[in-house]
């Protein structure tokens, strides 16, 4: 299902950026007309992935996502982050 997302957003908007290391945290992507396509990521997933795939404690992984990977601004065709309440 990853590789069908990434094919699709890269036919909306060849600029479009995939965040590395992520593929499992993705979810999807915009839809908007107003907003350029860009990939869509489960934060929650993502600090997941770094728990389970790094090894890092759970209040280290939300940190590094929070610093690491939601502060960092990469332009208008940078993915987007959700997180989905319960």
């Amino acid at each position: 299902m990853t590789n069908d997302i990434v094919e699709h957003i890269a036919e909306m908007n060849p600029d479009a950026l995939i965040a590395d290391g992520l593929e499992s945290a993705l979810v999807g992507y915009t839809v908007n007309h107003h907003h350029t396509c860009v990939a869509i990521y489960d934060v929650d997933k993502c600090i997941e992935l770094f728990v389970t795939r790094d090894g890092l404690p759970h209040d280290g992984a939300e940190e590094h996502v929070s610093f690491n990977v939601l502060g960092a601004y990469v332009g208008e065709n940078g993915p987007l982050f959700v997180r989905f309440s319960t």
